[in-house]
């Protein structure tokens, strides 16, 4: 079925598309406030780290073979660390933007300072979920495409020819 496919290149794009951004718009931080301390800045480095990974991920996974749907276990990593990272972020956020899902003035490039924190809160948050349902699509895969095999090779050893000899 090619539909499966399909959904998994937009998938993966959309990934690519989400981590870009949140890889820009932290790396903007990280810039802003590049003379804190190390420790002050974790919670963005890990966000920016996993924002990486996400790409390299998502740009090999990217290329059209079935194989891309074996992945679904580090699907389910990356899609655990980004939900880590959107809570991180949210701690971080503590209220002093308002409500965390108000979403307003949210704009990752010439939005305020809460804007554009509350963009890369709303990237994280959408890339968890994009990772998400491309472990469960990939886990539907190999799961679906695993019975047919049992299946055919059930139906292949019981087809015998009639020329061929029993095995009794």
């Amino acid at each position: 079925m090619a539909l499966d496919r399909i959904i998994n290149i937009v998938l993966r794009a959309a990934e690519l598309v989400f981590a870009t951004i949140v890889a820009g718009v932290t790396g903007q931080h990280l810039h802003q406030y590049r003379h804190a301390s190390n420790w002050s800045q974790g919670r963005w480095i890990y966000t920016e780290v996993i924002a990486a990974l996400s790409m390299f991920f998502s740009l090999i996974w990217l290329i059209p073979f079935s194989w891309s749907f074996v992945h679904w276990p580090v699907d389910i990593i990356l899609s655990l660390c980004w939900w880590a990272a959107f809570g991180l972020l949210v701690n971080m956020l503590d209220g002093s933007c308002g409500y965390i899902f108000n979403w307003n003035n949210v704009h990752p490039i010439s939005g305020d300072q809460c804007g554009k924190f509350k963009a890369d809160i709303a990237f994280t948050f959408l890339s968890a979920l994009l990772w998400l349902v491309s472990a469960l699509l990939g886990l539907y895969w190999v799961t679906s495409h695993g019975r047919r095999a049992t299946v055919d090779a059930a139906q292949r050893q019981n087809s015998r020819r009639w020329y061929r000899r029993s095995r009794v």
